[in-house]
């Protein structure tokens, strides 16, 4: 079967995750270091205020002054993390598919082109995406997103002994105080 948007979709814009734990607060974009200037450029140009966060890291000490940053996060613009700033709720506008568009689409990060693909063994699809729950199985038109995964995989390979994460802090109000801190957390083997 071959994917495409569903009708009046935009949920991949819209809602964000905990990730791998509600201790991490929600996450944003995957954004590698080398489109983090481009981003920021099209915010400005578009006069749309971001927010980039770290996400992943690694380092040859277990000491987060030493983390070197392998991606980064663009954080979604509601206090709960959700709705990513480029997507176009505003104008009235609608995409093809007739959900909102994205203003930087042409120009979207890896991320955004992979998905609904998920890295895991094997490469799944994401079961929060409307397609995907609603027709199970996709194998025809995934070319660009199977490619543009297998380049944020190989920008994520390391063998740097520890491996790092970002919490952003960034949750459900009921989530907050306490439990949402953000800062650099060593991944457990």
């Amino acid at each position: 079967m071959k994917f495409q948007c569903v009708s009046e979709c935009s949920q991949c814009c819209i809602e964000r995750q905990y990730y791998p734990s509600k201790k991490f607060g929600k996450i944003g974009v995957l954004i590698l270091p080398e489109e983090r200037p481009k981003i920021q450029s099209l915010a400005n140009l578009l006069g749309i205020k971001i927010s980039i966060l770290p996400r992943i890291g690694v380092s040859d000490k277990d000491d987060p002054t030493t983390i070197t940053t392998l991606a980064y996060q663009l954080m979604g613009v509601c206090a709960d993390g959700n709705t990513c700033p480029f997507l176009d709720i505003k104008s009235g506008n609608k995409s093809p598919h007739m959900g909102y568009p994205c203003m930087i689409y042409a120009d979207r990060p890896l991320a955004c082109r992979a998905y609904p693909l998920n890295d895991t063994h094997p490469i799944t699809l994401d079961e929060k995406c409307k397609f995907c729950k609603e027709c199970k199985t996709a194998d025809e038109n995934l070319e660009v997103e199977m490619e543009s995964l297998l380049k944020i995989k190989k920008q994520m390979t390391t063998g740097a002994p520890y491996i790092w994460r970002f919490a952003t802090g960034v949750g459900e109000s009921a989530d907050d105080g306490a439990f949402l801190k953000p800062g650099w957390i060593r991944e457990k083997f």
